[in-house]
């Protein structure tokens, strides 16, 4: 290994990756055998994340970012492709450079940190023809796809008390899934969140399920601010937002990226109109119920606060041993793994001569005697395996074509703190457009566009906490233009004088 930029809060450096490599034998109780190797040699990316690839006989090429689980700048976040659950995918690359330098909820404030992504890998197993992840999926807070219930697994959990851990079987009770109205003191179970809704349903869909609901005019929706993104709070706990707006009959509303839909049909849609007003307070309550491995007694893991997970597949390692290691083949292999110090993203390269792959007691023995990991989940592999760090793909993903689109993905955060904010302009001020400007679901180019406005068209600024937001290399404005609203870049708006009657909402 040659040389490793280093990054220390978006600062690009080199360093020399030194010398000092040393052999040590690996004895993997459950292969044949096993050759010395070259290990030992980490190589700082950034304070609190190192890199090695490690050349193991057989011959296996891996590759392994760990995080230190004590350095309070780092944390887990998941990444989805193109940002929606519903369809489609991409590379782990466009993932993580899409979400470099966005704002997430970190800090339990949306804005305090902008995001420098250190790392980002592959996620879960998902559909290949729709792109859809497997299992369930949180992401930066939201519960964007629910885990299966009652099949066997869930994936790994990052909560924001900086707690990681691995779910086993999970289910969702419907009286802990609800959404409470204060004002009528009602409540309504959740059928489910971010899938098309059925028939007599109360669906939720959050930012990360599409630009909007994709639904017909069926039913009724609901648009509800929130001060925090849903989580996974049990009651009596819950997440608080505002009615925005009340849609009886018209579908496919637009989703903000602080916001969520409540979309109903039948007799839950009836009971939803029954139960909102406009400015009126909504909770949401949700919670995950953890079983053993045999889906019938209670764990008592707590996926309460939870910020980020993805599915996987085989829990190859549990509390220091080997588990569930039957599946025999030799692959490229993704994987996430963890002790009480650090974090592991692992890699492993494999169908071509130089790196065969794993079979899942390599892995497992891998990450037990050259990493010291207690804990680990098998990701998606084969030709998904990827590994992006500080810019480049550092393995050989296995397809002719090289990198391979994905679903999801899993990603280590450098947080920066987020001091700049601009007060150029003032919620009430009219504004007109310099340039051909885009109105965007949030404040970043990472959200998607919901409509874009020519050169010299009139709107004016919204009342919004994160007004003049640092975010992607530009401040950003929640902007109104007639009937649409959304966030806007400072470098595309200037001042006017025009004078309209104005409605924050």
């Amino acid at each position: 290994m040659s040389s490793l930029s280093v990054r220390f809060f978006r600062a690009r450096q080199r360093v020399a990756s030194g010398s000092g490599y040393f052999q040590a034998a690996l004895f993997m109780a459950v292969i044949v055998a096993a050759a010395p190797v070259a290990w030992g040699q980490w190589t700082q990316v950034t304070s609190g994340v190192e890199y090695q690839k490690f050349t193991l006989s057989g011959p296996n090429n891996v590759f392994v970012t760990r995080m230190d689980r004590a350095t309070t700048s780092l944390i887990i976040d998941t990444l989805l492709s193109n940002d929606t659950i519903r369809t489609g995918r991409e590379k782990v690359s466009a993932m993580a450079a899409r979400a470099e330098d966005m704002i997430g909820y970190w800090g339990q404030e949306w804005g305090k940190y902008r995001y420098d992504v250190v790392v980002a890998v592959n996620g879960d197993f998902f559909n290949l023809t729709t792109g859809v992840p497997t299992g369930g999926q949180l992401i930066g807070g939201w519960y964007a796809k629910r885990y299966p219930n009652v099949t066997g697994g869930s994936g790994f959990a990052w909560t924001l008390n900086r707690a990681t851990f691995i779910g086993g079987c999970v289910s969702h009770t419907a009286s802990k899934n609800k959404v409470t109205y204060p004002a009528t003191a009602q409540e309504q179970y959740i059928t489910d969140v971010d899938r098309a809704r059925g028939t007599n349903e109360l669906i939720i869909f959050t930012p990360y399920y599409d630009v909007s609901t994709q639904t017909d005019s069926s039913g009724a929706e609901v648009l509800v601010q929130m001060a925090r993104p849903t989580l996974l709070m049990p009651t009596p706990g819950y997440t608080t937002g505002t009615v925005r707006a009340i849609y009886n009959g018209a579908g496919n509303t637009l989703i903000p990226f602080d916001h969520i839909v409540l979309s109903a049909t039948g007799t839950a849609a009836a009971a939803l109109l029954s139960n909102v007003s406009a400015g009126s307070e909504v909770r949401v309550s949700q919670e995950i119920t953890h079983y053993q491995d045999d889906c019938a007694t209670r764990n008592s893991v707590d996926w309460t606060k939870t910020y980020a997970s993805a599915g996987g597949g085989d829990v190859f390692l549990k509390n220091g041993a080997p588990y569930d290691i039957a599946d025999t083949n030799l692959n490229p292999r993704t994987a996430f793994a963890y002790n009480s110090t650090w974090i592991f993203l692992v890699v492993v390269d494999g169908r071509a001569a130089e790196s065969i792959g794993m079979n899942m007691a390599q892995l497992a023995n891998f990450c037990i005697n050259y990493l010291g990991a207690a804990d680990g989940i098998n990701q998606d592999g084969g030709g998904s395996s990827t590994m992006w760090l500080d810019g480049v793909v550092r393995n050989h993903p296995s397809d002719a074509t090289g990198e391979r689109t994905v679903s999801n993905g899993i990603m280590i955060v450098q947080l920066v703190e987020n001091v700049a904010r601009s007060s150029a302009f003032a919620a009430g001020q009219n504004i007109i457009t310099t340039t051909s400007a885009t109105l965007r679901r949030g404040p970043g180019t990472n959200w998607s566009s919901s409509k874009s406005f020519a050169a010299l068209s009139t709107g004016r600024v919204m009342t919004h906490p994160l007004n003049g937001v640092r975010a992607k290399g530009q401040c950003w404005w929640k902007c109104e233009f007639g009937s649409d609203q959304g966030w806007v870049s400072e470098n595309e708006m200037g001042t006017t004088t025009r004078v309209d009657a104005w409605n924050p909402y």
